[in-house]
């Protein structure tokens, strides 16, 4: 039986328990919620491009047998947005926008389109948001945490994940790895890439429903 969910269903259900659950003030996420609404309210859902993803494509879960990449522990596989699997990954192995490029056409197996690139953006940023909710909750267990607190540098961070050097094991870490994302959603969400991929995908899929 093919399994299918709704990613941005269950982002919006994290999205609840952390506001229920109220560890950081309101005044501090305000911003970030109401520019993660905008990404909600412009990005194609249950369309007939879900494809089988594997959805945790963490290091640990990609081996390298010296010739082949093996991907295992499919156990929160299921019928997802193609660009998931590729956001996912992608904050391990993209840091510039000429290997996002690269990265993308190898996938595709052409040239990327505005289009596929605006939607990548914008995959990444709910990506994010899911990563930053679920892991402020499990980090904190539900108490207060301080909204000023030092949060360590994104790419020095994952590739400290990639090298075996952090693990997500305790819950500080863990902690750490939420603010990490909630960091870098809003950082990206205030950029004019992020304005521009909002039109771009907007205007894609209000020509095509005309």
């Amino acid at each position: 039986m093919i399994v299918y969910r709704d990613y941005f269903d269950a982002l919006d259900g994290y999205i609840q328990k952390f506001r229920a659950a109220k560890i950081m003030p309101a005044s501090e996420t305000e911003e970030l919620f109401q520019l993660y609404a905008r990404v909600q309210s412009v990005y194609p859902r249950q369309d007939a491009e879900m494809v089988s993803s594997h959805n945790d494509l963490k290091p640990e879960n990609i081996l390298f047998d010296g010739t082949r990449v093996w991907l295992v522990d499919w156990e929160a596989a299921f019928l997802n947005d193609p660009y998931t699997d590729l956001a996912v990954t992608a904050n391990f192995v993209v840091t510039n926008d000429a290997e996002e490029e690269i990265y993308l056409r190898t996938y595709f197996g052409e040239a990327v389109s505005e289009y596929r690139l605006a939607r990548f953006y914008l995959m990444r940023q709910a990506l994010h948001m899911f990563y930053a909710m679920i892991f402020l909750l499990l980090g904190s267990s539900g108490k207060p945490i301080d909204p000023n607190a030092k949060t360590p540098d994104f790419r020095d961070f994952h590739d400290g994940i990639w090298a075996g050097e952090i693990s997500l094991a305790n819950a500080e870490t863990k902690l750490q790895y939420g603010r990490v994302h909630m960091d870098q959603v809003l950082r990206n969400m205030r950029t004019t890439r992020f304005q521009g991929a909002l039109r771009i995908v907007l205007e894609r899929h209000a020509n095509a429903s005309a």
